[in-house]
């Protein structure tokens, strides 16, 4: 708990507070998003965070949670707790259109382990989300007629960050205090941050990605998008498991919490690569600079580290994740191809270039980078950076219409994010302030493989250095 200054986010505490009041039932809250979704479509511009529900799946849920708080034997942390999931997910009885127009003809038949597990633990799905079409861009922009542009909550005519970005922009929006997305190239974290909320990726093969689309086999993870630090170690905690279908994570261990809650930071060593920490916009970096003090402030020791080869990590990064994904999509690529956002068929081209040689030397580069990291995480115990060099972009007429291709802002906005999803170490993005145009400003910390519960700790203690939280200028609050 802690006290709120103003504003706050409404997390996954103050919905269970009003069920074991009886304040509200998951059925009222279910009736209120259901209203929210509607008028949320219907504003100037709609909003699109959410890009498929069904009313019926939603109060079949939402009943369900409802007797059994009336019974007195709620599931888990999460029954009665709005979620949406990502398009990129099978969702029963949603289209698995990931972000396309030809993928998905047919409802899903079978749900992605996440949307299981997530039904298992009582949660109400409310939806799928918007994403960037296939998770080939970081802007969010799909002009297709299914999507659209999500809007950021905090200024509509902004970007919310991709590709997960109507996952970020329906909780920052209110619309629900979790969502599931995809983390390849910082698809999680740079919307997360972005649209002021917090985004957690995983381990490499923590949290199943069974049912989603296997866009790039070796990058991607899964992981929350939250309001809250708190939440997120809720979700990751019920998620994070092995999955007999995903081979992945069979081997990890069990997801642990225990020393999240220490009252101060005394005894950690955070690395700092002071070279590469400075190379974002001016205003971020005074912001990160005081963020990085208040943490010292706690007790933690700041050590300059070097972590080495990081312009090979992001072009290593790049072939890896664009081969793989060329690969899977190869049949999309020569059947849909005049169906795909020219975005998508720029990136997919591009894609095309890259040899077999380029992707063998691109992961030997990933074997060395690990070995660089592991030395690193033998002095440190996790690794500090701003989330995103630049805030969120804004929407110009034409990317409504065309898209929007630019590959200078995409380069920027994966800077801090390629060594995470390169060597498969976690990664926490907290809000910790805005720009002076009132732009979510935002910090990552990330850990050593398995260690998500210091980044979770840390992630605790970087909230209250925020001074306040600003109202998104597009908020629903369910609750009142």
């Amino acid at each position: 708990d802690s006290p709120s200054k103003g504003f706050s986010f409404k997390g996954i505490k103050d919905y269970l507070d009003c069920y074991r009041s009886g304040k509200l039932t998951p059925s009222q809250v279910a009736k209120n998003i259901l209203a929210m979704l509607e008028d949320s479509d219907k504003s100037t511009p709609p909003l699109r965070a959410i890009v498929q529900w069904d009313q019926e799946q939603i109060m079949l849920m939402a009943e369900a949670s409802s007797a059994r708080y009336r019974n007195n034997c709620p599931l888990s942390p999460l029954d009665g707790i709005p979620v949406c999931l990502k398009e990129e997910f099978k969702v029963v009885p949603y289209h698995h259109r990931v972000g396309t127009v030809y993928l998905g003809t047919e409802p899903a038949t079978e749900d992605a382990t996440v949307a299981k597990k997530l039904r298992e633990a009582g949660a109400i799905i409310i939806g799928v989300s918007n994403m960037h079409e296939l998770g080939t861009g970081t802007t969010g922009c799909n002009p297709n007629r299914y999507h659209k542009i999500p809007r950021n909550p905090y200024k509509p005519n902004h970007f919310t960050g991709g590709s997960s970005s109507g996952s970020a922009a329906a909780v920052a929006a209110g619309l629900c205090p979790v969502a599931i997305g995809t983390d390849g190239g910082g698809s999680v974290r740079i919307p997360a941050s972005f649209c002021g909320v917090v985004g957690l990726k995983g381990t490499f093969g923590c949290i199943s990605a069974h049912g989603s689309l296997p866009l790039s086999y070796s990058t991607v993870s899964v992981g929350p998008i939250c309001t809250s630090v708190a939440d997120a170690a809720i979700v990751y905690s019920i998620l994070a498991e092995p999955d007999p279908l995903y081979p992945y994570g069979l081997k990890q261990p069990k997801a642990t919490l225990s020393e999240m809650c220490a009252p101060d930071l005394k005894g950690l060593k955070l690395g700092v690569d002071w070279t590469f920490f400075k190379a974002c916009d001016g205003e971020i970096l005074s912001l990160c600079e005081k963020a990085v003090e208040h943490l010292q402030s706690l007790g933690a020791t700041v050590v300059e580290v070097s972590v080495p080869e990081l312009e090979e990590v992001r072009v290593a990064h790049v072939i890896c994740i664009l081969s793989e994904m060329r690969d899977f999509l190869q049949a999309d690529f020569n059947q849909h191809f005049q169906e795909l956002n020219l975005e998508t068929q720029a990136t997919l081209a591009l894609a095309s270039q890259f040899t077999a040689l380029d992707y063998i030397t691109a992961n030997r580069q990933r074997t060395r980078s690990i070995r660089f990291l592991q030395e690193i995480f033998s002095t440190v115990n996790c690794i500090l950076t701003p989330a995103v060099a630049s805030t969120a972009p804004r929407i110009s007429d034409s990317d409504l219409v065309t898209g929007s291709s630019n590959l200078a802002f995409t380069v920027q906005s994966m800077r801090f994010m390629q060594l995470g999803n390169f060597t498969g170490i976690p990664g926490l993005v907290v809000p910790i302030g805005y720009s002076t145009a009132g732009l979510p400003i935002s910090f990552q910390v990330m850990a050593k493989w398995w260690d998500e519960a210091v980044l979770l700790r840390i992630g605790l203690k970087l909230e209250e250095f925020r001074s306040q939280t600003k109202k998104p200028s597009i908020y629903y609050d369910i609750l009142a």
